[in-house]
């Protein structure tokens, strides 16, 4: 990790800001009476000077909480709570919360610190796990400056000078289920990817067109916000299927984009698998109760939770326990919507 830089202090955004140091410290802590306008003032002020609050998180880190950090990258950008019928977080914040307890640690599920609503209390948590994160990703980018220790599943696509960083072969399953489609007949292949900039997204919608190319065929992407969930996968599924040359195969990252998919080629006439295959990119509620139930990637949460959590205590107590063995890659269960 690299070492701590000089940062703003408390003194410096009071001056700034025109306010006294107590201000600004119940501006951040919530405590005392501080006017909307002054509020804003100050947390501009701090943000333009590169300060966070976070004088009692580094006494806290020092003495060693026991607790690690869990921030669920995707999950910020989907809603603002859980997702109805997308169970991988609630399956790898499980397991990431009784492995941490095998070691003696605790898991809280955090916000991301960077942003203004979360408490700074948070970088108090001995290491941070951070799942998909985002290109050029903030948090990384804090953590690294402030010596925090963490793991993120996947990688920051535009960092390379980080190894803390589990690989789940997004490429290597993104052409098993391109394979899986050709060998069962599908003869032109569409994607549809999400928006968020994280390896997920990048490495699928790269294999497919490396993939797609290799074939003489062309590249056939929809992409859609993963706030959209199934209306948005109902709009892919129009752009894709308006087309004179339509597509027999069409592979959706997320389960929600899937199902809106699956749906909205019923409603045009189409049989599945008969004229169209359709494979979700992750498993979910969606995806084993549609009709036909769609075909999956189950990325095995449960399995990267406990080498993530494994991997960072490691890095924590400078020890070297076994990884548990097995691929980082998901596993393809195949079901009624391709043939």
């Amino acid at each position: 990790m690299t070492e701590k830089r000089s940062r703003p202090t408390i003194a410096d955004v009071a001056r700034h800001a025109g306010v006294s140091t107590t201000t600004v410290s119940h501006t951040f802590s919530g405590k005392g009476v501080v006017a909307t306008a002054t509020r804003e003032r100050v947390r501009s002020v701090a943000k333009s000077l590169g300060y966070r609050p976070d004088v009692v998180a580094r006494s806290l880190r020092s003495n060693r909480l026991g607790v690690l950090a869990l921030v669920l990258r995707p999950l910020e950008t989907l809603d603002s709570t859980l997702p109805a019928g997308v169970d991988y977080f609630l399956r790898f914040a499980g397991s990431a919360a009784l492995a941490a307890m095998d070691f003696g640690y605790g898991l809280m599920l955090v916000s991301d610190p960077t942003r203004d609503e979360s408490p700074a209390a948070a970088l108090a948590c001995d290491g941070f796990l951070i799942t998909e994160p985002v290109t050029n990703d903030p948090l990384i980018e804090m953590l690294l400056g402030e010596g925090v220790p963490f793991l993120s599943v996947g990688r920051d696509p535009a960092r390379a000078a980080y190894d803390a960083w589990l690989d789940t072969d997004t490429e290597l399953m993104t052409d098993r289920v391109l394979r899986h489609l050709a060998d069962s007949g599908a003869t032109r292949v569409a994607l549809v990817t999400g928006t968020d900039p994280n390896s997920w997204n990048l490495g699928a919608e790269a294999a497919y067109r490396a993939w797609a190319a290799n074939r003489g065929q062309d590249a056939l992407v929809a992409i859609r916000p993963e706030t959209t969930g199934e209306a948005g996968g109902r709009e892919a599924a129009d752009e894709l299927f308006d087309r004179n040359d339509p597509p027999d195969a069409v592979y959706c990252l997320t389960g929600r984009h899937a199902a809106g998919v699956l749906a909205r080629v019923r409603e045009r006439g189409l049989d599945v698998p008969g004229d169209v295959q359709i494979v979700g990119g992750s498993d979910s509620e969606h995806t084993r109760s549609a009709v036909p139930a769609i075909t999956s990637v189950d990325l095995q949460p449960e399995h990267l939770a406990r080498v993530a959590v494994t991997m960072l205590v490691n890095r924590l107590d400078n020890s070297d326990r076994p990884v548990p063995p097995g691929h980082l890659h998901g596993r393809l269960v195949v079901r009624g919507s391709t043939r």
